[in-house]
């Protein structure tokens, strides 16, 4: 399962762009508002959430997907956030971050040596990471994006790394890519 975790002021196209090339993909993603059912985005667009934080169990879980926005830093404020994402690193799960998201994990040290991209002015906060000015990068468990205009080549990425290239390259025709 890959869930995606949604806050107040999550970046309305880094998240349901996303969200919609992976399910279009049939890849089962569920969204996890980590305050409620339901997060209201950096655009005020109202999301109800299929799951809330407190009551998942994220024992199947293959992926983690942080969006970004402004709401991002609620990912670091958090506890409960921040002990799922060492978990998911410490079982070598994969963790897809994009645009002001990459420095969460990169404030952590989970990114020291990896190549990362992020949106431009985050990437100082990126403790000992290698930073790409590519729209999406891969490294090892990692996969970053740099923001909004990158939001499907993110998708995409993620469908390849699950899916194949193939059935990814399938998907973009079928979308008009």
């Amino acid at each position: 399962m890959i869930y995606m975790l949604l806050t107040d002021g999550f970046e309305d196209i880094e998240a349901l762009e996303t969200l919609d090339i992976l399910r279009r993909a049939g890849l089962s993603t569920k969204t996890v508002g980590i305050s409620g059912k339901t997060a209201v985005s950096s655009h005020n667009v109202t999301v109800m959430c299929d799951l809330v934080f407190e009551d998942t169990d994220f024992s199947d879980m293959g992926m983690l997907i942080l969006p970004g926005g402004p709401g991002h830093t609620a990912f670091s404020e958090s506890d409960k956030v921040q002990k799922l994402i060492t978990s998911a690193y410490e079982k070598g799960l994969y963790i897809a971050a994009i645009c002001a998201s990459p420095s969460v994990i990169g404030k952590m040290g989970l990114l020291k040596g990896k190549r990362f991209t992020c949106f431009p002015g985050f990437e100082d906060m990126v403790k000992g990471g290698i930073y790409s000015p590519e729209k999406v990068v891969s490294d090892g468990q990692f996969i970053t994006a740099r923001g909004a205009g990158a939001a499907s080549d993110f998708g995409f990425e993620i469908v390849t790394l699950f899916k194949g290239e193939l059935i990814s390259c399938e998907l973009k025709k079928q979308m008009q890519y």
